[in-house]
């Protein structure tokens, strides 16, 4: 049952579903877009959802702090998204590039610790360490584990590994940038602030002519479904945050249960086979989000004086 203790961990998990089928829907189209046409799709699906948070915008109020960290969200998610294609297109391989950046989490974790204090119990920390090799192994790429020398081989210090560093870097500022939004602000205005953010960015890019129109009827409708479908992820993390839930454990369920969710939706949808590497990777994520889902219950301790006055009162 949802309640407000436990909202945080079902706002975390709906996000890596909700980003679990827009990986099915990319899926679909990956081969027919660049990485700013494929931003443009994203921007226009998140439109259709603002009506669905322009309500409860009008009832919460906002401040420039939190309007300031919505936006800078919204600008590392994006430059993280670019970053990522931009490893591809200077020659990073896939079964390298997506094990690497899907590490993002480590980076909302140190700064959990190191930034918001946050403290995690020993079960809380078996959960990440469940769940970070769990995010490799759903992947979807296997060179890492058939192969390993190949992989640490194809890892140097050129372009596409430095585009990756960034992404990595870029996607874990922005899980902690949406902690500290949801800080000021609802998690409607954050979203809403962040969707602003996404079309000033796919403006720009049309403005430099980075944009290239050359699309089919069914390549826009599933683009525009996939954009949605994230942004609706993005506003359940931003819900998980504003619902007390730790950085360093939201970004990292919905991080880890996302590859779950994508494989089991394009096992039923797309008639993909499920790997033993991938079965393992599933164990592994449900058990690392478990864990992190754990919260310890705050004991009441009665000083002598408060026991001595309760006994009196009664």
């Amino acid at each position: 049952m949802i309640n407000k203790k436990n909202s945080w961990f079902f706002y975390a998990v709906a996000a890596g579903l909700l980003w679990g089928l827009w990986g099915v829907m990319a899926k679909l189209i990956s081969e027919n877009v660049n990485p700013y046409l494929n931003h443009l799709l994203f921007t226009v699906g998140m439109l259709f959802s603002v009506p669905l948070v322009i309500k409860k915008c009008t009832k919460a109020s906002f401040n420039l702090k939190g309007l300031l960290w919505g936006v800078i969200a919204g600008c590392f998610a994006i430059t993280g998204n670019i970053a990522v294609y931009q490893a591809f297109s200077n020659g990073g391989q896939a079964s390298i590039v997506i094990p690497v950046t899907n590490l993002y989490p480590l980076i909302t974790i140190i700064i959990a610790i190191i930034a918001f204090k946050e403290r995690l119990n020993w079960l809380n920390v078996l959960g990440i360490l469940f769940s970070l090799p769990a995010i490799l192994l759903l992947s979807g790429e296997t060179l890492l584990f058939v192969d390993p020398t190949a992989f640490i081989k194809g890892i140097g210090l050129n372009a596409w590994f430095l585009f990756s560093i960034v992404s990595i870097f870029c996607w874990g500022v922005f899980s902690a940038a949406q902690k500290v939004a949801t800080n000021h602000i609802s998690a409607e205005w954050s979203y809403l602030f962040f969707v602003a953010t996404s079309v000033v960015i796919t403006l720009g890019f049309l403005v430099v002519g980075k944009i290239k129109f050359n699309l089919t009827s069914t390549t826009i409708s599933l683009g525009s479904v996939a954009g949605l479908l994230n942004g609706l992820g993005v506003l359940a993390s931003f819900a998980a945050y504003k619902a007390e839930g730790k950085a360093a454990a939201v970004t990292t369920i919905a991080g880890t249960l996302q590859p779950v969710f994508t494989i089991v939706l394009a096992i039923i949808l797309l008639k993909e086979n499920l790997s033993n590497i991938e079965l393992l990777g599933i164990i592994l994520a449900i058990c690392g989000a478990l864990l992190l889902s754990y919260e310890k219950k705050k004991s009441i301790t009665l000083t002598k004086k408060t026991t001595k006055n309760y006994v009196t009162r009664n």
